[in-house]
């Protein structure tokens, strides 16, 4: 079974190795310091600074490890492979709410580099499913947890 291909803009790879670079080099040494100041309090067995600092280094250490697996399985999507004719992963998109006549503007990216607050959705996420392959001037329907939404594609570019 091979494993799963991750799509990744350049911005995103860059993300995903900035915040293993600092988990490895930064926080790694902290949590390290953390648990060896709280084993010098004594006994361990009920010591609280002891058992967090221990499941905070199993976090970061799960992190590291979802992290790493990411960058052997990323395949980057290059600049030039973002078609301005058809909605892909890459794609910075906007559409108009045929409801309120509202536009928004967001960039299609995998679930790794998925920020919302950021204006990228993921190709897996509602909007991102149904938009996919579709080109200016189509008409999409959205289910969404208020109900229908209708958007059409009004520009589509790198």
């Amino acid at each position: 079974m091979s494993a799963q291909e991750i799509f990744l803009t350049q911005s995103g790879l860059k993300k995903i190795e900035k915040e293993l670079n600092y988990l490895k080099s930064v926080k790694r040494r902290e949590v390290a310091s953390q648990i060896k100041t709280a084993i010098s309090f004594g006994d361990i067995s009920e010591n609280s600074e002891y058992e967090d600092a221990k499941n905070e280094q199993a976090f970061i250490e799960g992190r590291i490890i979802t992290l790493e697996k990411m960058l052997r399985n990323a395949r980057l999507i290059e600049d030039e492979e973002i078609d301005t004719n058809i909605v892909g992963i890459g794609s910075t998109v906007t559409l108009m709410n045929l409801d309120d006549g509202k536009e928004l503007n967001f960039t299609i990216v995998s679930s790794a580099e998925s920020d919302p607050s950021a204006s990228k959705i993921s190709y897996e996420s509602p909007v991102g499913k149904n938009i996919i392959g579709k080109t200016v001037g189509d008409i999409v329907e959205v289910q969404v947890p208020a109900g229908l939404v209708k958007y059409k594609i009004m520009n589509i570019k790198k």
